[in-house]
């Protein structure tokens, strides 16, 4: 999971990520779509491959991205377990809430 924090790190990255949500790309749309050059690029989807985010598929001359849901999906339910995780230690350690005051409704014939 390292890998893709690093991964998610960068907004290029995250760009690229996004773009995919689209469905599958060739290596030239990405690089028009994030507006880097071909080196920059073959960086960029070098740490998403290393981190498993996205998937590459030889198509005759052309090579195709895709996202790799499952990874992505490990992912967020791990940050939602960790953030959640948070959110349980904290409301264990409030005091617990008081109990309202009850409260009798005084109709205006009867304070008179």
């Amino acid at each position: 999971m390292q890998e893709a924090y690093k991964a998610l790190a960068d907004p290029t990255r995250r760009r690229i990520l996004k773009y995919l949500r689209g469905g599958e790309r060739t290596a030239g749309e990405l690089a028009e779509y994030a507006g880097v050059g071909r080196t920059a690029l073959s960086h960029h989807l070098m740490v998403l491959k290393l981190a498993d985010l996205v998937r590459v598929e030889r198509r005759g001359q052309f090579q195709v991205y895709t996202l790799n849901t499952t990874v992505l999906q490990d992912l967020l339910t791990e940050l939602l377990d960790w953030f959640g995780g948070m959110e349980t230690s904290t409301d264990s350690q409030r005091a617990p809430a008081a109990e309202p005051e009850h409260t009798t409704d005084i109709s205006r014939e009867d304070a008179l």
